[in-house]
């Protein structure tokens, strides 16, 4: 049998389509950028691309069909978006979307190279976003950061303002005190040491005195700047606490439609190292420049006031250096925040894989996993490279200019000593004032870089608090301290962006009763639920508990009735008892118990090491999927819920792990209003009623017997699942007669005695 490589088979697509590309060239034009779309619009594998070149935006599908759109079209704009590992590109123009490609994001890097030089040719269109994404999700701008986005740290620093009022005055004491030592110079030359050469005696006295003064001058410069620093660092230390903290609870707080959109390396970079480097900006940098103000602005009052001429003079090189600051200003602004994108990108891929880390080793996709984060490494080493070289021209050229300066200074100084118009002693201070003034300009000059650090990580920051949740908190909630239980649906819709999901949804739940949730995949159970939880909010309609709205409840109060277990349980890194009292942390460890026993989950627990102190592994990796699956029905019985939802809790497990989950959710759902989904129909044969749902509408309502009887859409899909049971069963069984027959077979070939 003859087979075929298929990574051969890519690579010669592949360069089929670069073929094709070159054919469609025209005289002189270059392509600047091309992307392999590796991904159809249904998500499946194929070998499109797209390209830029200095003229036009080019697509090719994977049937082989070009389109094109030229650059000179003011209102064209790309979007980029990458959502559960597959990456977006939306081409919009002012008639909406025109195109749209997927993409593994093994190209993201080609993506990003692609987005930035678009980016830099096209012009941008006047308002008008990108139309949304499927699922309703908004690509982040990506628009550079400007540098007053520091400014919105203030917020922040508000709770501070006695502390760095203080800071402040330290910092002009001690910046005053450093000052002193240059002036002192100016009697120390020419009243003292030009005279000794020209034969008079030196005053020891007078000696003395300027000595102690310059030993003061030191003393107090040092004190006044330890305590400048440890009061601003301390400051420093609890703004960045406070930023982070504040960031972490408002993330919290938004909808599960935003994480869908946000990778989680991504969202932990920004929670750390962003924090961290502007806790670092205004802890040590922050505090530098501010330094460096004082000082420059000091120096230049002392210099004007001890010659006017020579201070313009020293002057000369600053219009130049803040020339050089502003190009380069910009450059490091969309530089750094190009590097904070690229560089969450090696995050993402280490949050991906770590995690599925069980899934890599399976498929054996070791290398793969190696490739994909080299290839995100070394894009990040090519944009660090791209932005070292800018800043490595930048802080010589500086240098450069301050010693011209200096150079300037002497000749002019020396010229003008010659004349008689200064003394040594005036040049000398001069000299050694311009020192610091040019130390401090060129320090000025580092802190750009670190700035614009600081600058894109706040604006990473703020994309998270400026994100308002769609599910909002209703400004005098209801309060909510009994619920009996009671759901009505009037009218309910819903909609992911532009497709509708849920469409005039009718449904009355009555205190107690439990309600099975059947239909099809795609069929709106899981979005009926998430909207019952409030996950999301319907945009038509409403849905009441108790007769009230539930967008009236505050959130946190609303979900604290709503127990909810999950076909793939959560376990937190912790033990046993902990994850069981996740929604009740008072609970005692009688309750604990209690709440475990009722799960049938005690007996387990016990055979365990440590009990319910045994460790369960992130993600609860050390138990059975029956065994998580007990746990979170203990720490929703645990939480005593009056609204229960079970989405699919028994679909993972074998069929003995089943009974006791169904033992354990016999005790659950007891006195409770239970709203549950199964894909196996036999598990829905104790609800109360049945609701069948078919593209986001309920088509039928009733007990079983009742709607097999009617032979509509549920007899269906019974029937359907008994089709599919009979012929596992079947299969089963011609693989055991093969079995028994290949056994036969060899007992006949090889009976027993023989050699």
């Amino acid at each position: 049998m003859q087979h075929h490589d298929p990574v051969g088979t890519r690579e010669g697509e592949a360069e089929t389509a670069s073929n094709a590309l070159e054919s469609r060239l025209t005289v002189a034009e270059n392509v600047l950028a091309v992307v392999p779309v590796d991904l159809d619009g249904q998500l499946h594998f194929a070998d499109g691309l797209l390209a830029l070149t200095d003229r036009r935006l080019l697509g090719r599908t994977a049937e082989g069909l070009w389109q094109e759109w030229a650059l000179a079209a003011p209102e064209l704009q790309l979007h980029m978006n990458d959502h559960a590992g597959v990456g977006t590109l939306d081409l919009v123009g002012g008639s909406g979307r025109l195109a749209r490609w997927r993409y593994t994001l093994a190209q993201q890097p080609a993506a990003l190279r692609l987005m930035k030089l678009f980016d830099q040719r096209a012009v941008p269109a006047a308002g008008g976003a990108a139309e949304g994404d499927d699922l309703g999700l908004e690509p982040e701008t990506q628009a550079p950061p400007s540098t007053w986005v520091l400014l919105r740290l203030g917020r922040f620093a508000k709770p501070y303002r006695k502390q760095l009022l203080a800071g402040f005055l330290l910092t002009l004491a001690s910046t005053a005190a450093t000052l002193v030592p240059p002036y002192l110079t100016i009697p120390l030359m020419d009243d003292i040491l030009i005279p000794f050469q020209n034969g008079q005696q030196i005053p020891i006295g007078k000696v003395a005195m300027f000595l102690a003064a310059l030993l003061a001058a030191a003393l107090t410069g040092w004190g006044l700047g330890w305590a400048r620093t440890y009061l601003l660092a301390l400051v420093s230390e609890r703004i960045g606490a406070d930023l982070r903290t504040t960031t972490y609870e408002h993330l919290l707080t938004l909808p599960l439609d935003y994480f869908g959109g946000k990778r989680t390396g991504d969202l932990m970079s920004r929670i750390g190292s962003e924090t961290d480097r502007i806790n670092v900006f205004l802890s040590l940098h922050a505090l530098d420049f501010l330094t460096d103000v004082l000082m420059i602005v000091m120096t230049a009052v002392i210099l004007v006031s001890i010659n006017p001429l020579l201070a313009v003079v020293t002057l000369v090189p600053l219009p130049f250096i803040a020339w050089m600051i502003h190009v380069v200003r910009d450059r490091l602004r969309t530089g750094f925040e190009k590097i904070d994108r690229v560089w969450s990108e090696v995050t993402n891929v280490l949050a991906d894989t770590i995690p599925g880390i069980r899934v890599v080793k399976a498929f054996a996709q070791e290398k793969r996993e190696a490739n994909r984060f080299h290839g995100a490494n070394a894009y990040n080493l090519q944009v660090n490279d791209k932005l070292n070289k800018t800043w490595s021209l930048f802080t010589p050229s500086v240098s450069l200019l301050t010693e011209i300066g200096l150079l300037v200074v002497w000749g002019f100084g020396i010229w003008q000593v010659a004349r008689g118009r200064i003394t040594v002693g005036v040049l000398t201070a001069f000299i050694a004032y311009i020192g610091r003034f040019y130390t401090r300009l060129d320090s000025m000059s580092r802190i750009v870089s670190v700035t614009q650090k600081a600058a894109a990580g706040a604006k990473r920051i703020f994309d998270i608090l400026d994100h308002v949740s769609n599910v909002p908190e209703p400004a005098n909630p209801v309060s909510l301290a009994q619920v009996t239980g009671r759901i009505a649906m009037k009218d309910v819709g819903f909609r992911y962006g532009s497709r509708a999901v849920i469409r005039n949804l009718d449904l009355a739940i009555e205190p107690g009763e439990m309600i099975g949730l059947v239909g099809h995949s795609g069929s709106g159970k899981s979005t009926l639920v998430n909207l019952i939880c409030r996950f999301y909010d319907v945009t038509d309609g409403s849905i009441q508990v108790d007769g009230t709205d539930i967008r009236r409840f505050a959130v946190a109060d609303y979900r604290r009735h709503v127990g909810l277990v999950l076909q793939e349980p959560f376990l937190f890194f912790g033990t046993i008892a902990q994850n069981i009292a996740y929604g009740k942390p008072d609970a005692t460890r009688a309750e604990v118990v209690a709440a475990a026993r009722a799960a049938h989950a005690h007996d387990f627990i016990l055979r365990l090491p440590h009990g319910y102190d045994s460790l369960v592994g992130e993600r609860g990796q050390g138990l059975s999927g029956g065994e998580r699956q007990r746990i979170s029905i203990a720490r929703a019985l645990l939480i005593d819920p009056r609204i229960l939802i079970l989405d699919e809790a028994t679909s993972a497990v074998d069929t003995e792990t089943e009974k006791e989950i169904q033992k354990a959710l016999d005790n659950l759902v007891k006195g409770r209003t239970t709203i549950a989904i199964a894909h196996r129909l036999s598990t829905l044969r104790k609800a109360d009623r049945l609701v069948v749902m078919d593209r986001g509408e309920v088509v039928e309502v009733g007990p079983h017997d009742a709607l097999m009887a009617k032979e509509g859409a549920y007899w269906r899909l019974y029937q359907a699942q008994l089709r599919q049971a009979d012929e596992e069963a079947s299969d089963g069984a011609m693989a055991e007669r093969s079995g028994v027959a290949v056994a036969l077979s060899n007992h006949a070939a090889h009976p027993a005695g023989d050699a």
